[in-house]
């Protein structure tokens, strides 16, 4: 049982864990802390740039047939997740950058990677999986700030809108990488699928760079003075009945609208993530240096739990009964 449970947390969870504590013992102060800082803005900007040059506009036009299933995964990830989270960040006793960073996990995109990998092992409907979760994040690019700065703007504790400067950052680190790896897409496509680990490598490399600069940073300013032991208690609870009520909900959404067992297992996987991979970078941009730290603790945490939570669940689905049997008949939950 232990083993089965250790086997949850992939080698990144732990070193990302490693991270947070290496911030914490040994954050970059000084001139250290400007290098690491622009090593995290490289790092960003490979990142947005090798995914645009990985998303196929093949996979985009043959997925956008299947709308209903596509606008419910959206309608659940902008409208239903910040609704929750505006709820959420008035819960008494959390401090307004932690009110912050819980509606801040709300307001962004799907993941990628794992909403596709679950789907698949649940034997759910991969390639609708695949165009939901990249619309999500190419939408995504845009609405997040957007709603960053419309629902957290006016919150205490740091949130004054999306100045011009953050506004240039956001085009220049994550859309012009992006649109840059599309336009370069028919030449270096070819081998960026062929060397899908270059990209793991990047994707997890940048995510740990910036969690370092952010978190180095929060410790500097006094990170565990401000966030206490009861504080992080308060966010794993608050994480765990988001997810369980926005799980509880794709479900029954997927139910009403009828969609096939196969188009439900897409709705309640990419309906239910938030990418890690885009909220860091992401974070990175939209707050300040001091404020990124306490801002990130939410969707850490909640990546962690969505992923054990899924993996369950892709499991019970993928021994469950036959596929291709009507959803209405399958487990709901793990």
């Amino acid at each position: 049982m232990i083993r089965r449970f250790l086997s949850l947390f992939e080698p990144f969870i732990l070193l990302l864990l490693g991270t947070v504590l290496l911030a914490t013992v040994l954050p970059a102060r000084g001139e250290a802390a400007t290098i690491v800082a622009y090593a995290a803005d490289i790092g960003i900007v490979l990142l947005f740039f090798l995914h645009g040059a990985k998303l196929s506009r093949e996979a985009i036009w043959e997925g956008a047939r299947n709308w209903r299933l596509h606008a419910a995964v959206l309608a659940t990830t902008f409208v239903l997740f910040p609704l929750l989270g505006i709820a959420m960040s008035h819960v008494p006793g959390l401090t307004a950058p932690v009110a912050i960073g819980m509606v801040f996990l709300t307001l962004l995109p799907s993941t990628v990677q794992s909403s596709i990998a679950f789907t698949a092992i649940a034997r759910g409907n991969v390639a609708a999986a695949v165009c939901s979760a990249s619309f999500s994040n190419l939408i995504g690019i845009v609405l997040t700030p957007a709603l960053v700065a419309v629902l957290i703007g006016g919150m205490g504790g740091g949130g004054s809108g999306i100045s011009l400067g953050a506004v240039e950052s956001i085009v220049l680190q994550l859309l012009v990488p992006f649109v840059a790896g599309q336009l370069l897409r028919p030449w270096i496509g070819g081998f960026v699928s062929r060397h899908k680990a270059l990209l793991g490598v990047v994707d997890r490399g940048s995510i740990l760079l910036v969690v370092y600069s952010a978190f180095g940073a929060a410790v500097v300013e006094g990170l565990w003075h401000r966030v206490s032991p009861a504080s992080l208690g308060v966010i794993l609870l608050l994480c765990a009945i988001l997810l369980a009520v926005v799980l509880a909900v794709t479900w029954l959404v997927g139910r009403a609208l009828s969609f096939s067992r196969e188009d439900a297992i897409v709705l309640l996987f990419c309906g239910s993530k938030k990418s890690l991979a885009s909220g860091v970078p992401m974070a990175g941009v939209l707050f300040p240096p001091a404020q990124v730290g306490v801002v990130l603790l939410p969707i850490m945490l909640f990546h962690q739990i969505q992923l054990i939570a899924c993996a369950l669940i892709a499991r019970r689905y993928a021994g469950a009964r036959p596929a291709g049997e009507d959803v209405q008949r399958q487990p709901t939950n793990g």
